[in-house]
């Protein structure tokens, strides 16, 4: 993945008969994806220009001005869209974009590596980090929380973990 771009949508799928697009958000404001456009596919070969219509259960009815029928709409069911990082509010000291935790080394407080950052999850409660192990095929979530993480350090590309007992 480009480090200049982040995956702040996903179109789910078309909404009525008119090309209209049911699309998730992942923006801290929800509202604040339609600022970003156009948005375009990772590889950026492909831009969207995109107006929010109304909100709806979990998203947003879109129109994209490049999309003018359901099928057109259907096809792009699952595409990510990106923005430029260069587009997107600067965060406070002790904020992340997932796309920056996502390979950095795991290490415990007394300097052992504990693996890398294989991806972040939230299934609602607080953000976890899926933490690949060093010769193992099996993941650890990790609670990202101060507590569990006290570091982050982005220019290193390593976490300091204080990982509850038993956890790894």
């Amino acid at each position: 993945m480009s480090d200049d771009v982040i995956c702040v949508g996903v179109i789910s799928g078309a909404y009525g008969v008119h090309g209209e697009v049911r699309l998730k958000s992942f923006c801290a404001l929800p509202e604040d994806i339609e600022t970003y456009s156009p948005l375009t596919t990772e590889d950026g070969k492909r831009s969207f220009s995109l107006a929010l219509i109304r909100p709806m259960k979990n998203g947003f009815v879109a129109r994209i001005a490049e999309v003018a029928t359901k099928e057109e709409a259907d096809a792009l069911k699952g595409t990510q869209l990106f923005a430029r990082r260069d587009q997107l509010p600067h965060l406070p000291d002790d904020e992340f974009y997932y796309t920056d935790l996502v390979g950095l080394e795991v290490f415990d407080t007394g300097g052992t590596s504990l693996g890398h950052v294989k991806s972040v999850q939230n299934h609602g409660a607080s953000d976890l980090l899926e933490v690949h192990m060093p010769g193992a095929t099996a993941t650890v979530l990790l609670p990202f929380t101060k507590a569990a993480v006290p570091t982050v350090d982005l220019a290193a590309g390593r976490i300091v973990a204080d990982p509850p007992e038993g956890l790894f």
